[in-house]
């Protein structure tokens, strides 16, 4: 298919070879990137804490956490609970899958939002969405803050160019210190260490420039060796600034202070930006905020004194224990005991030297046990990260004896979920930008059409093609002899949970069972019906409400 010029032009960006550009002008030189890496260092430098705890954490959460006590001797042992809650936590993450609904400001959209709908879903899915919205909530449980960026791809279908969406890792991000939202940044900095041989392939102006790294990214302990010395930094700079009163947004690539690519530097991009839109290709997804920084901190933050506090009393129960099983004596030399027979439970005799074996020639060395208080206080330390953490029991299918119904237990795990469901609207409000985000380079973009597989309500397959005709700003108009700009079509982003807890498809069948035994299908007491359905709140009551219409 033939390309146009704009999809022409993201193709050689990507390959991003600089004469192939119009370089007719040089905004960004050398001495830009030199400021550029000063900015950098500054940011790196407001991030070191940061970084710290979310390494720290890492190690927490594969429960490695002795080594970052430091004062593990290699006999302590940990226990699961803390890894336990979080892997809860991202269970309840993906139980509420995220869909999405686009609804449209003006009824002559309506049309348009329900194709954009599928289209969106469609992309997210070629995307592997789920496995991105998977990994992005272990980092955000952890860390207190995942990450995704989203990009237009030129390279993908086959040169046609389609939006890539990705879970990033937050130690490769900077960002200017002391501000909450990440759009106020100056500059947003992501880097990324790449193999010397690979940027020599796709840059050969590169040649003889290449060393080490010359900026440090900090790293997790890893189990594996990783060597970095045949690395170096690539740097993607975002900046905005302000051109002919208009702020817009500004790329350039670099890599140990050589230019690979500056959106400044090219004519047709230089007015406009380098996307459109005019924002950062970032959403941070945060769980629990602070305040000036676009992080938070996660459960682990909370989690980890208490699951401390629990090993070092584990720890000490098990040694007591083990020292009571393991029987010690004190021998006294002039008993002259075999040693070695006593030692031997296998020998059914044990030969001593002298006339006498007094009580003083052997004696056990008694073990007091650990009053039971202190497992008390154990048991008790458990419940606290229990608590801490909004993990009880019943939120893992787990109750109190007696309480054997289904409806009871949902009824249990529905008024314990209010922390899940603060925590899962939270991903909610990230999918939603990366949804507005993703339309924004839909109508950029889409100029040639596509080809998507639909799956109707009805379960039947429709292949449409679409491109971002419907989605452009409409002509200028005249009214009265003033011209007027032309409408761009703007949509609302609705989100909502595509998959649902098993528990709750189980109450939502028990209170259909109800409703039969209460004989509220019966066609004789319609009226009835429809005045209590109309009180409850339950999913797919509307449809209810029109069958017994």
């Amino acid at each position: 298919m033939k390309k146009d010029n704009k999809n022409q032009i993201n193709y050689l960006k990507e390959n991003e070879q600089e004469t192939q550009f119009n370089q007719s002008i040089n905004t960004i030189t050398k001495e830009d990137i030199e400021k550029a890496l000063e900015i950098l260092t500054k940011y790196k430098e407001g991030k070191t804490n940061l970084e710290a705890r979310i390494i720290d954490n890492e190690q927490w959460f594969k429960m490695r956490h002795w080594e970052q006590m430091r004062n593990g001797t290699g006999e302590e042992f940990s226990s699961a609970w803390l890894f336990n809650s979080i892997a809860n936590k991202h269970a309840d993450a993906m139980d509420n899958f995220p869909r999405v609904n686009c609804l449209p400001r003006e009824m002559s959209d309506k049309e348009t939002a329900e194709i954009l709908t599928e289209i969106l879903s469609v992309v997210f899915e070629r995307n592997d969405f789920e496995k991105i919205y998977s990994d992005t909530w272990w980092y955000k449980l952890k860390a207190g803050t995942g990450v995704y960026g989203i990009f237009w791809n030129p390279k993908k279908q086959n040169g046609l160019g389609d939006i890539e969406i990705k879970q990033l890792n937050l130690l490769n991000i900077f960002w200017e210190p002391g501000i909450r939202d990440i759009a106020k940044s100056k500059n947003i900095f992501y880097v990324e260490l790449t193999d010397n041989d690979v940027l020599l392939s796709m840059y050969p102006q590169l040649k003889d420039k290449l060393g080490s790294s010359t900026i440090e990214i900090s790293k997790y302990i890893y189990d594996d060796t990783v060597d970095t010395s045949n690395k170096s930094a690539v740097v993607d700079w975002y900046y905005k600034k302000f051109i002919n009163g208009v702020e817009v947004l500004h790329y350039c690539k670099f890599c140990n202070g050589e230019i690979l690519y500056a959106s400044e530097n090219d004519s047709n991009y230089y007015e406009k930006g380098f996307y459109s839109h005019g924002q950062y290709p970032f959403v941070f997804d945060t769980l629990f905020v602070e305040e000036g920084t676009p992080c938070g901190f996660g459960y682990i933050d909370i989690m980890k004194d208490a699951q401390k506090q629990i090993d070092i009393l584990n720890n000490a129960l098990i040694k007591n224990a083990v020292m009571g099983t393991n029987k010690r004596y004190f021998i006294n030399s002039s008993g002259a005991v075999n040693e070695e027979e006593f030692a031997d439970w296998s020998n059914s005799f044990v030969h001593v030297n002298g006339s006498n074996l007094g009580e003083d020639s052997i004696r056990e060395i008694k073990t007091n046990s650990i009053p039971e208080i202190y497992l008390g206080i154990l048991n008790s330390k458990v419940d606290e990260l229990k608590e801490t953490s909004g993990n009880r029991d019943f939120s893992q299918g787990g109750v109190s004896s007696g309480v054997t119904a289904a409806s009871a237990i949902a009824a249990l795990q529905e008024a314990g979920g209010k922390l899940t469901r603060d925590m899962v609207k939270s991903g909610f409000r990230a999918f939603c930008e990366l949804n507005k985000l993703a339309i924004e380079l839909i109508r950029e973009f889409y100029d040639e059409p596509r080809f998507f597989r639909i799956v109707l309500p009805n379960g039947n397959e429709e292949f449409i093609s679409y491109d971002n005709t419907a989605l452009l700003n409409e002509r200028e108009s005249e009214v009265f002899g003033v011209a007027i700009d032309g409408r761009k079509p703007i949509f609302d982003i609705k989100v909502v949970s595509e998959k649902s807890s098993p528990f709750t498809k189980i109450s939502q069948n028990e209170l259909a069972l109800q409703l039969y035994n209460a004989g509220m299908f019966n066609p004789e007491l319609r009226e009835q019906a429809i005045m209590a359905i109309n009180m409850m709140d339950f999913e797919g009551k509307s449809e209810v409400l029109n069958r017994l219409r």
